[in-house]
């Protein structure tokens, strides 16, 4: 089988397409199956209409010997609509085909690194599929539209590209015919949209919702408005993960709208208050010419609408689809790191952000051998440029790279922290990351963005172009979904985008709900992209004077475990100059070592909201962890040598002992099988690493 690079999946389809003509071809469904043929996504045009399914193949053993093993497809996503609406065409009906290329029997190959993701190196196969269409009101202005499917094992994706055969080479997409039908009697694990501009100083839309859990799909979402990407569905024993990825400043993000009454998820675009109003809800794009390069080709596709799925769970944990299917952008500037960072403000709050406070955090970070410390909104007024350039020598001084705080706004939201207008045009960012790069710094955190217009996302990309031009990486907060930009952005570092640690402080009840949260994200959230969370909290009341604040329901060693699930290369862990000395001395060596950049990543056992069992690897060492957040002790049997090239020697098991409330450590005894027996009590977990 031939190899090549990810771009030139598409190109060797492509080549064929560009002189095409409009002659209808006569057939009028397509089958693709994956590589190893057990996925499958069957597309077709009926009565004008563009439809697709897929699912997934169960074998059977053949009845005679030699045969045929049988076969029984499992449908996951019912017939659903594709098709996009323009200000030009309306290519969603009286659709005809035009061409196909597809090459029979050939499976593409691609290998590359991911430094920043839940795996490293990764290889992945496909075989795929381009459909050329049209209909009368395109064949007058000259555009074609083309739709790409693009087959993995457990995993689909599709996008569009509109293609110029006339005088017509700009189009706006006002909106998206594409469509997700699941069987009525599946339940979902999905966060709902919010509405435009409302929330905390009108800073939302931020993805910062409350999930519903095993719910009927039916289920109307609290503002109306739908749904926040990825969607997790249950249906008997198949799992579907639906997200969208390769989101860059060429289109808006999306999410999905209610379903309907027979189950019908479609793609919806952002509302029109998002972003304080300005900008256009749809997505402005230069047609592709047919007389272009084959590379040029590669451009101005939408975003990929990916689905993952199986009959487990594994397939959902361990997807790697978000980067699969989209392209490194531009070079890294420098060798971008992982990095663990202290944070005053995740508990000590406003008040800490003064140049005293700071200096212990740094000096935190310092006696963890960590490599960063944030410095939080604030700094501007009580620190000062003045302030912070001494506390950037005092960073160097101590081995320590600082992470700064900034407010994205520009005019769109209402929050007062500063440092504003500092992010919000090319000019101002530039001279700002100058300053930034002469301190010393390592990455910024930019705040409170509200929306997923494409004007919002040009100032994404904007951010992380110009930071990378002066070797900052950067982390998103109070913001959108990241969507493949962890291989699109060298830079990128992680987002918020989830209900996260900053609620243990302002709320009993997400305190109360926190093991339950921790259990999901690894299926949902983490599942498609790094998520900045800023937890594992060791103190047992959540505020900077002793017996004051929320109690932490969690036990220490779910608060470790949690710096295994929750995935970001980038973690602003929430630890304090107190646990140095009131927590066990193995709680804090774990956290000295503990990395944030991993090289596999393995699903083990688990069901949303109820546990986890997974293990990720860096480098040649293994970290394996058990969480349970139901009402009753679990106990679970877990077997580490089912992880390639674990080994048992100089490996603890971490618990919280019989009572859930005793952390305690111990070295590793497997039994003559290889396995070791754990009993969770709520709210409590098991860790095994090398130590």
């Amino acid at each position: 089988m031939k190899t090549f690079k990810a771009k030139h999946f598409f190109l060797a389809v492509l080549v064929a397409a560009f002189s095409f003509s409009l002659s209808v071809r006569a057939q009028q469904a397509y089958r693709v199956l994956s590589p190893d043929g057990l996925t499958y996504l069957d597309v077709k045009v009926t009565d004008g209409r563009l439809t697709y399914s897929a699912g997934y193949r169960n074998l059977f053993k053949a009845k005679k010997k030699g045969a045929v093993p049988d076969t029984l497809d499992v449908p996951v996503v019912l017939e659903s609509p594709l098709g996009l609406y323009t200000n030009v065409v309306d290519f969603s009906k009286d659709l005809t085909f035009v061409q196909e290329e597809r090459p029979e029997g050939d499976t593409f190959k691609q290998s590359y690194r991911l430094r920043q993701g839940k795996q490293s190196e990764i290889n992945s196969e496909e075989r795929g599929l381009i459909l050329m269409l049209t209909n009368p009101e395109a064949k007058k202005c000259g555009v074609v539209m083309m739709v790409g499917f693009r087959v993995f094992n457990n995993n689909i994706a599709y996008a569009y590209r509109l293609m110029q055969g006339g005088e017509t080479s700009a189009i706006v997409v006002t909106g998206e015919a594409s469509g997700f039908r699941l069987p009525t009697d599946a339940t979902a694990f999905i966060c709902p949209q919010s509405k435009p501009m409302i929330g905390w100083m009108r800073s939302k839309p931020s993805y910062e919702e409350g999930y519903i859990w095993d719910e009927p799909i039916t289920t109307r979402s609290n503002y109306g408005e739908g749904w926040t990407f990825p969607c997790l569905f249950r249906e008997g024993d198949s799992w579907l993960l639906i997200s969208e990825t390769g989101v860059s400043s060429n289109y808006c993000g999306s999410h999905l709208s209610d379903a309907t009454p027979d189950g019908l998820f479609t793609i919806a675009f952002p509302m029109e208050g998002e972003n304080n109003g300005f900008g256009s809800t749809g997505a402005q794009m230069g047609l592709a010419s047919c007389k272009n390069s084959p590379y040029d080709a590669m451009t101005q596709w939408t975003p990929y609408r990916t689905l993952t799925f199986g009959p487990s769970l594994k397939p959902i944990v361990e997807t790697t689809i978000t980067w699969d299917v989209v392209n490194q952008l531009y070079e890294p500037s420098i060798d971008y790191k992982g990095s663990r960072n202290t944070w005053s403000w995740i508990l000590w709050q406003d008040p800490s952000i003064n140049y005293d406070d700071q200096v212990k955090y740094i000096d935190l970070a310092a006696s963890l051998g960590w490599e960063g410390c944030l410095i939080d909104g604030g700094w501007y007024e009580h620190i000062g440029r003045e302030g912070m350039e001494k506390l950037f020598a005092y960073c160097k001084q101590k081995g320590i790279r600082p992470w700064v705080w900034y407010n994205s706004n520009g005019g769109w939201n209402n929050a007062p922290q500063d440092a504003r207008q500092c992010m919000h045009n090319s000019i101002v960012r530039k001279q700002e990351m100058k300053w930034l790069r002469d301190g010393g710094v390592a990455g910024i955190k930019v705040d409170f963005f509200g929306g997923d217009k494409q004007e919002t996302m040009r100032l994404y990309e904007g951010i992380l172009s110009d930071a990378n031009d002066y070797g900052i990486q950067v982390i998103f907060h109070g913001c959108t979904l990241p969507r493949g930009w962890e291989k699109m952005y060298p830079n990128y570092c992680s987002s918020e985008a989830v209900l996260a640690s900053e609620n243990l402080y302002f709320s009993q009840g997400f305190c109360d709900m926190e093991a339950r949260h921790a259990c999901l994200h690894p299926f949902v959230r983490n599942a498609v992209a790094s998520m900045e969370y800023g937890g594992t909290v060791l103190q047992k009341r959540l505020h900077r004077e002793p017996g004051k604040g929320n109690t932490r329901r969690t036990s220490d060693v779910f608060e470790l475990a949690t710096a295994i699930a929750f995935q970001s290369s980038g973690q602003n862990f929430a630890l304090t100059p107190r646990n140095l000395t009131e927590q066990p001395q193995f709680e804090i060596d774990f956290m000295k070592q503990v990395p944030t950049t991993w090289d596999e990543t393995r699903f083990i056992d688990g069901y949303p909201g109820k546990y986890i069992v997974m293990a990720r690897r860096h480098a040649d060492r293994w970290y394996m962890i058990a969480m349970n957040a139901e009402k009753e002790a679990k106990t679970l049997t877990l077997e580490p040598g089912v992880l390639n090239g674990f080994a048992a020697e100089n490996t603890v098991l971490l618990t919280d002992g019989a009572d859930g409330q005793t952390p305690q450590e111990e070295p590793l005894k497997l039994d003559k099988k290889g396995y070791v027996t754990v009993t969770l009590q709520p709210q409590c977990a098991a860790v095994i690493y090398v130590k």
